[in-house]
């Protein structure tokens, strides 16, 4: 049953299923699957990562705590992974979740302290008066749990269920507030750190990479927050060009004084233009709304349904790979791509060579995930419907 059982000194037990002992760490992180404050008017944009990984609180350690710690674990992967909750209806992924530690290719456990006046630690009382003395901090044990991508992958695409590669498109998010007496201000971590927490949170739990504007002076000129209060699409969006951001999240909030949370938003994405409202008595809901809407929109327009067979086949011309080391970080680049099922290289020129690539969705799926990482420079036209070909620059 258990294979691969291993204990360390700094308190972590990990688990390795029989059949899955390829050791690769997808742990959650926070480089695009979080948020973070721009310094620097450049976006390079980085894969998201722990997509097939989970946290879970856990009581203890037994198997009674594991198996339902697996199948929320495996819910929270499987709308990771598609970028979509909808897909936990789906009668094949229902059936997976029942059994879920078959998809299991690791578990780690740690320890956490909640310290005093988080609201989550226990207190400890006088014996004599029964009074609470000092607030005491409570150890967590919290449960990662890594699934084989192989597996979520064959799943999923057996249900012709899409996927969203982990190369995900960027959300800069630009908001501002009104208060009941009508002032406004612009979302920032210092005034704002709940509103920061909560998108902070989603981001994580849907890998999601989000970024927020510096707020400089550059900023606050190129756009003054009555202009992002009109929500002025061109306003925005050239404000936004120092980010190199893929899409943009315009919002505005009104905080009025019965506590109602009413608020427009936009989301810019491509040539695209969507403009919803947003009525809530809940601060997390609120904010939650719109970055659901955001991110099921980009999934639907990134993921791909993964088979073991091409839909389409493009071929690729890149200048500027001038060594081994190039080629095979092409080579690597391409072929990590959701979309790409098989690269081949059918002429090399010096620095200039030519690929065929075998697709499992389309050109323009393509061409639009290189896009996203910036390290091929496109040369040429998007493609069309005939049997063009792309070019590219390598830059890395």
């Amino acid at each position: 049953m258990v294979e691969g059982v291993n204990m360390s000194t700094s308190n972590e037990f990990k688990y390795y299923s029989a059949p899955m002992k390829r050791l690769f760490r997808q742990l959650p992180t926070c480089v695009l699957g979080g948020f973070f404050w721009l310094g620097t008017s450049v976006v390079q944009a980085l894969p998201v990562t722990g997509i097939y990984s989970h946290e879970v609180a856990v009581v203890s350690q037994s198997e009674s705590e594991r198996l339902p710690a697996f199948q929320e674990a495996l819910a929270a992967v499987i709308v990771k992974v598609t970028g979509n909750v909808r897909w936990l209806e789906n009668s094949a992924v229902r059936q997976a979740l029942s059994n879920a530690q078959s998809l299991v290719q690791e578990i780690q456990f740690r320890t956490e302290t909640l310290s005093p006046g988080s609201g989550n630690q226990s207190q400890v009382t006088d014996p004599f008066t029964s009074l609470p003395i000092i607030d005491a901090p409570v150890q967590q044990t919290i449960m990662n749990v890594l699934f084989a991508r192989e597996l979520v992958d064959r799943l999923l695409g057996n249900a012709a269920i899409p996927v969203w590669d982990s190369n995900r498109p960027s959300v800069l998010i630009w908001m501002v507030l009104q208060d009941d007496r009508g002032q406004r201000r612009l979302l920032n971590n210092e005034t704002n750190p709940q509103i920061i927490d909560y998108i902070q949170q989603f981001a994580r739990l849907r890998g999601l990479p989000v970024l927020f504007p510096v707020l400089d002076f550059e900023d606050r000129q190129n756009l003054p927050v009555d202009r992002l209060w009109a929500l002025d699409p061109a306003a925005i969006r050239q404000a936004s060009i120092r980010y190199s951001a893929d899409s943009i999240l315009a919002g505005r909030l009104h905080l009025t004084s019965t506590g109602d949370l009413v608020g427009l938003w936009q989301f810019l994405f491509r040539d695209q233009e969507l403009v919803f409202d947003s009525v809530n008595t809940n601060l997390q809901d609120y904010i939650s709304e719109p970055l659901d809407l955001v991110t099921s929109r980009l999934a639907e327009h990134f993921s791909v349904v993964r088979t073991d067979s091409s839909l389409e086949r493009a071929r690729l011309q890149v200048t500027g790979v001038s060594s081994l080391q190039a080629y095979t970080s092409l080579l690597e680049f391409l072929r990590g791509l959701g979309v790409v099922n098989t690269v081949t290289t059918s002429r090399l020129d010096g620095e200039n060579l030519e690929l065929e690539v075998s697709l499992q969705g389309s050109r323009q799926q393509l061409y639009e995930l290189i896009g996203l990482d910036r390290t091929l420079l496109p040369l040429g036209d998007p493609p069309d419907d005939n049997d063009s070909v792309l070019s590219y620059r390598w830059t890395r």
